[in-house]
Order: structure tokens, then C-alpha cells, then sequence
């Protein structure tokens, strides 16, 4: 089998600082938490280690800082099989940080400082021209500058899915139409549409029309527990959902929609004949097995 990339993510790498707590905090309010731990993420790591783990061979673009948290992620990386050409460690620059709260429900609210992913350019879609020309799917999210996504989708010749995290409420019309796949979750979908939530399976079909009147070519919305709606430009009116498979006990909901797009990307790139209903519901599977485990990447299955 040939060695070439079939998944590039360009994005970002984020460590991660999580307090777990039997319920998130109020404005203004301090919580005893019972459990800390550090985790390696961000949505471009997180994506690309997801589909590492599931068996695709996969590159990531991406910045660091020159600091023990870029050197540790460098590292981890590699550990997880992940082509690392591409992910600098710059000077002077700090690696990127989120603070995540998890209650005991599974839960969580994140705030990130993204510090070195701000640096991630027009300019590296240049310098990976080569992972650019062999990939089979590109994976893009929100939490690097823009203009650099939309450059590397303009390169792009494969399949490429945009992950809209997190959500812009003034999404350029070209961010939505250069992607083949455009990928949200229910809060995303609402910010970008405006309407006032994305609930129920008929307000998901309403988002996905919306968004495929803004410039989207396929639409993804994932729904937790219910699973995902779909829907294509090139089939007007007519969305497909697909359930999620059931969980008894949810742990840690962290980095689930990541391992969503994870898989996707996978079973994308490996099985191209497959219909994408069937692409999805295998991304659900994924999701599923996720959030029954703590942690971000450290929850994400392997094949």
C-alpha cells in the first residue's frame, strides 16, 4: 500500500487544562472541583490524532511555542503516528492553552488562548505544497487565522471538510462554498444562522437548508445523543438523520465532535465507495464510544 497521506489536518494544537466538578460554575461563582489533569488538544490535534488512531495515515500544519508544552506536544505526536513535518515550534511565541471545566454529567465549558496557532499562515499552505497535492481529505476548523484556512482550501483538490469551531457569527460566503463538507454542532448552527436554537431534528433540517442557502455545498450538523442531520446543495430540500448509537453512561463529552470529524476524515479517504450516511453513522459510532471515557484525545479509539 502506497505511504502517501491520506488525512491533512491544518489547524490547531491547544494543551489542555481541565478541573472536573460535580457542576459547572454560575457567573461569578468559585467550585470546589474533585480531579485536575492536563490533556493534549485543540481541534486540528485532536481531529488528526482521531483519525491516526483509527488507522489513517495523517499529517498535521500546525504551530507551536517554544516552550515545554510545544515540546511535549511534538513529541506526543509522534507517538500517535502523526507526520509532524509541518508543526513548528516558533520563538517567542507561547503554545496554545484551554482552560476546561467538566461537571459530572459530562458537561463542559472551554475558554482557549491560542496563542502560536495565531502564526499558522497563508504562507504554510505553501511550504506543504507537497501534503497538499497527495492527500486524499483535508480537515480545517476555526481556532487558527481564517485567511490561512481559506487559502489551503483553495489548494485543496480532494475532499475537504471544514469543522465551523468555533462558531463565527459573520461567516465569509467563500469559507462555506470552498468546502465540500461543512461540519457544526447545534450552538454553531444557531450562531450562524441566527435563529434562536437547533434542538430537535426538524430545527436541524431548517440550519442545514439555511446554511446551504449561505454558500454550502453539504451541510453536517451534529446533534449528541440524536446523531446528525445532512443535507446537499444538489439535492434541494431533502436531509437525512442519522442516530447516534445509544450510551448508557456519559463521562466526558470533551473532543467529541473532534472524534466525529476524525472519522469522518477516516472513513472518507479509506472508503471512498461507501454512501456518506454510511460515513456518518460510523463517525457516530466513534463520538459514542468517546464521550464513555475522561479526556480529549486520550478517549478517542483506536482501530
Amino acid at each position: 500500500m502506497s505511504e502517501e497521506i491520506e488525512v491533512l489536518v491544518f489547524g490547531s494544537a491547544i494543551i489542555d487544562f481541565i478541573c472536573y466538578t460535580p457542576r459547572l460554575p454560575k457567573a461569578g461563582e468559585t467550585l470546589h472541583g474533585h480531579k485536575f489533569q492536563t490533556g493534549y488538544g485543540g481541534k486540528g490535534a485532536n481531529q488528526c490524532v482521531a483519525a491516526a488512531r483509527l488507522g489513517s495515515r495523517t499529517a498535521l500544519v500546525a504551530k507551536l511555542g517554544d516552550d515545554s508544552f510545544g515540546s511535549d506536544y511534538l513529541r506526543q505526536l509522534r507517538e500517535e503516528n502523526v507526520n509532524v513535518s509541518h508543526v513548528q515550534q516558533l520563538t517567542g511565541q507561547s503554545t496554545g492553552i484551554a482552560q476546561i471545566a467538566v461537571s459530572d454529567d459530562g458537561e463542559n465549558n472551554i475558554i482557549i488562548v491560542v496563542g502560536a496557532n495565531n502564526q499558522l499562515s497563508a504562507d504554510d499552505v505553501f511550504f506543504a505544497k507537497a501534503l497538499f497535492g497527495e492527500a486524499m481529505v483535508l480537515v480545517c476548523q476555526l481556532e487558527t487565522p481564517v485567511a490561512a484556512t481559506l487559502q489551503a482550501l483553495r489548494c485543496f483538490k480532494g475532499v475537504s471538510i471544514v469543522n465551523a469551531a468555533p462558531a463565527m457569527e459573520q461567516t465569509p460566503r467563500e469559507l462555506l462554498e470552498l468546502a465540500n463538507i461543512f461540519c457544526v454542532n447545534e450552538s454553531e448552527a444557531a450562531m450562524m444562522t441566527g435563529v434562536a436554537s437547533v434542538s430537535s431534528i426538524k430545527e436541524a433540517n431548517d440550519a442545514c437548508k439555511r446554511l446551504i442557502e449561505m454558500g454550502a455545498n453539504t451541510v453536517i450538523l451534529t446533534l449528541g445523543p440524536l446523531g446528525a442531520v445532512w443535507g446537499a446543495k444538489d439535492s434541494p430540500g431533502k436531509f437525512q438523520h442519522v442516530p447516534a448509537p445509544h450510551v448508557n453512561k456519559v463521562v466526558d463529552t470533551t473532543g467529541a465532535g473532534d472524534a466525529f470529524i476524525g472519522a469522518l476524515a477516516h472513513n472518507l479517504a479509506r472508503f471512498p465507495d461507501r454512501t456518506l450516511d454510511a460515513h456518518i453513522a460510523a463517525a457516530c459510532e466513534v463520538a459514542s464510544q468517546s464521550v464513555q471515557l475522561p479526556g480529549t484525545q486520550s478517549s478517542f479509539p483506536r482501530a
